[in-house]
């Protein structure tokens, strides 16, 4: 019952089996992901590393993660993910309201300011110059995020998936969670905050009115144990009250 209600209400770990978020999160990595300050009314915001359900099927034919036994028995007593569960974990870019844009190999825009993407995997542009998905300009509605890995040139997300049912936005009914830490291995251990790009000046003054990586069942879940005062981790805001 107290995993339970640590997995439903406090945190849960995911582990990251793919590249598109390199070299902010590897493959092998164990996150833990935030679920309580969501229930008292915290959406997402620019800059956040979050995990969230498959809205539109970008998983399809990807393959089912096959659990060990110590996995089975975890997601069982609902500490870990069901190995049947598609989840993703992507950076958010915009959130309602925002104008986000890619013109050639970049830089990323939002709300016409240019971000500064330290993170972004060495090597990569941050935007991709095809006519898959890597041009954009959308504009984001209520209700809804737009993601992107930070692996940009390995990432299917927003921009690849602007066809579907939500023109390639994460409705925010579907986010499980902010990733807060890195916690296994032991030797990458880190918090996860929001980048200073996303606060810079003007930013969020010039907003309106006011998603791809599956998360596999994480071996070492039994971490959260050790991790539950992060959940009141006090989070960095950017955005000043009076625009939330």
């Amino acid at each position: 019952m107290l995993a339970l209600l640590i997995k439903t209400f406090l945190v849960q770990a995911f582990s990251i089996p793919s590249s598109s978020m390199e070299n902010t999160l590897q493959i092998g990595d164990r996150v833990l992901v935030d679920k309580l300050t969501p229930w008292f009314g915290s959406e997402p915001e620019r800059g956040e590393v979050v995990v969230f359900h498959d809205p539109a099927d970008w998983l399809a034919g990807e393959p089912t993660p096959d659990p060990n036994a110590l996995q089975t028995v975890l997601s069982w007593i609902g500490l870990m993910p069901s190995a049947d569960e598609k989840d993703l974990i992507k950076r958010v870019i915009g959130v309602a309201g925002d104008t986000v844009e890619c013109n050639k190999t970049g830089p990323l825009k939002v709300n016409g300011k240019a971000l500064n993407e330290p993170y972004v995997y060495p090597g990569n542009t941050p935007c991709s110059d095809d006519d898959q998905g890597g041009r954009f300009k959308v504009t984001v509605p209520e209700g809804k995020i737009w993601v992107m890995g930070d692996h940009r040139q390995n990432s299917r997300d927003s921009r690849y998936n602007q066809s579907d049912k939500n023109g390639g936005m994460v409705p925010v009914d579907e986010v499980v969670g902010r990733a807060i830490v890195v916690a296994w291995p032991m030797d990458r251990w880190s918090t996860l905050p929001i980048p200073d790009t996303f606060g810079q000046d003007g930013l969020q003054a010039q907003a309106g009115s006011s998603a791809a990586a599956a998360l596999s069942v994480a071996p070492q879940g039994m971490a959260v144990a050790g991790v539950v005062p992060f959940v009141w981790w006090r989070r960095r805001r950017t955005a000043p009250a009076e625009t939330r």
